[in-house]
């Protein structure tokens, strides 16, 4: 940019002198910053551009960024004003004019292309945002607005233009920008599920409830579950960070939002009414276990933290939950109680829960109850043969059998090396004797697909008598087994050891 100098009359425009002069003051004591400057250098480039077929300014200008530095270059400062100087720290305007580099320090480009492209396209106005820096360094936001003057709309000589400092605005409004874009990093690679959702509609039904004058709302759901499913229906999904996509195997947030139905159910309906009758009591934030299900169907547990967000406790239209997957734990805390009540080799129950069940049947004082004990025949023969490898394997079958026979309210329980035991309640001695022959023709059947040692089992059925106690019912049981596994080695020429009679 160039100035040239001028005097107060000739620098304000085509008016009288008296005219010039009495304006010439105001100029200088506006207290906002102006400039004015001669424009005729850019009206010849653009009248050129047009003749070289110009058409649209946004693209002919965007094809070469010469241009644009081409037009700033035929700028003339002709005078600016005390506020202008002020605000970038000059003495005068000879300095100003001097360090104009210093004050666009290549940042004006993009503000001028969108001036140009204004007033190029008839405008006598225009306006476009641009940073400046003080010479003393300091930035300056600059919200630029400018005029052609009257009596110059032909040749653009005399251009008045504002510029407003804006600083302090646009330094908040870079804050704000910076804190949504830190709280949406936080919230899109936190590491546990997050999701944002609406739950007005929720709130409007407690609240018919409520009005019917509904008391106790925990009675109202057990006579109304149908309510809580409906309350399901109605979370509505605003956003979900990445970690939830794919937690919940998810290849994008409309395929999540189109599948809802598929992620909350069966299991979630417990948690979600007691959510419910928080959220009835008031209490906005929350925490508890609860399941959800991924796309590809697998039940997941999880903690939730459930809280309206500050600003819509009156509407619940925002609310944040936090689901941390606890899914192995739980896996883990399944498994170590299946260990407490399973045998690992023969998956049927263990002593311990025998011993348990056999109490808790005692307590209840079962009027009918029948039980089954069994030995595995040749246990201790094929371990001294071939291992117990083998032996294993055949109490793996033994479970298999037993597994495959026995329904609830039955329990089949391994209660020590080769020794099994069934208890019946409610079962009659025909109804413990059939189960007997099944268990038979079972084994008869595996020993089919099964090479190697066959599966024999001892049994022995006995049902309470009326006064018994359990253990005289158990070892009734045990001497018809024994009697069983006596005729068993008597007719198969070897003695429990293996060895020949």
């Amino acid at each position: 940019m160039k100035r040239e100098p001028t005097t107060p009359e000739s620098a304000l425009g085509p008016a009288s002198t008296a005219a010039s002069a009495d304006l010439f003051p105001i100029f200088q004591l506006t207290p906002v910053p102006l400039w004015l400057e001669d424009w005729s250098g850019i009206r010849r480039l653009v009248d050129q551009w047009r003749k070289d077929g110009m058409t649209d300014p946004a693209a002919f200008l965007a094809a070469d960024p010469a241009r644009v530095r081409a037009s700033m270059e035929a700028i003339r400062i002709i005078e600016v004003n005390a506020a202008t100087l002020r605000l970038f720290e000059a003495r005068d305007t000879a300095e100003l004019v001097g360090r104009l580099a210093d004050v666009f320090q290549g940042a004006m480009v993009e503000s001028h292309r969108e001036e140009i492209v204004q007033i190029a396209g008839g405008a006598a106005e225009f306006s476009s945002q641009a940073v400046n820096h003080t010479l003393s360094g300091r930035r300056l936001d600059i919200q630029l607005k400018g005029r052609i003057l009257p009596g110059y709309e032909a040749s653009w000589e005399r251009v008045l233009i504002a510029t407003e400092d804006v600083t302090e605005r646009e330094r908040a409004r870079r804050g704000l920008a910076e804190s949504e874009a830190y709280a949406m990093g936080l919230f899109e690679n936190s590491p546990v599920s997050l999701w944002v959702e609406d739950f007005s509609a929720i709130r409007e039904l407690l609240e018919d409830v409520r009005a019917t004058g509904v008391a106790d709302f925990r009675i109202f759901l057990d006579v109304h579950p149908e309510f809580i499913t409906r309350c399901m229906s109605e979370i509505r999904v605003v956003a979900v960070n990445r970690q939830t996509l794919g937690t919940f195997r998810a290849d994008r947030f409309e395929t999540l939002l189109s599948r809802l139905g598929d992620v909350f159910r069966d299991q979630m309906v417990h948690p979600f009414k007691e959510q419910l009758v928080d959220l009835w009591n008031s209490r906005l934030f929350q925490s508890r276990e609860v399941v959800n299900y991924s796309l590809d169907g697998e039940e997941m547990h999880f903690v939730m933290q459930f809280s309206v967000l500050p600003g819509h406790e009156a509407d619940w239209s925002l609310v944040q939950i936090a689901l941390t997957d606890i899914t192995a734990r739980k896996k883990a805390e399944a498994y170590l109680e299946y260990l407490g009540k399973h045998d690992v080799l023969t998956k049927l129950y263990n002593r311990s829960f025998y011993n348990d069940e056999l109490n808790r049947i005692e307590r209840r004082k079962t009027e009918t109850f029948s039980v089954l004990v069994a030995d595995l025949n040749g246990l201790k023969s094929l371990n001294d043969q071939l291992g117990h490898a083998a032996g294993d394997t055949l109490l793996r079958r033994a479970g298999e059998v037993l597994a495959e026979a026995v329904r609830a309210p039955w329990t089949a329980a391994r209660i020590g090396g080769d020794e099994f035991t069934v208890l019946m309640p409610g079962a009659t001695l025909a109804e413990a004797t059939s189960l007997m022959n099944s268990i038979t023709e079972l084994c008869e059947v595996n020993n089919q697909f099964y090479p190697g040692a066959d599966l024999s089992l001892a049994m022995g059925v006995a049902t309470l008598l009326p006064g018994e106690r359990l253990e005289d019912l158990m070892r009734r049981a045990d001497l018809l087994m024994y009697e069983v596994k006596r005729r068993f080695y008597e007719t198969s020429g070897a003695d429990r050891r293996g060895l020949p009679l």
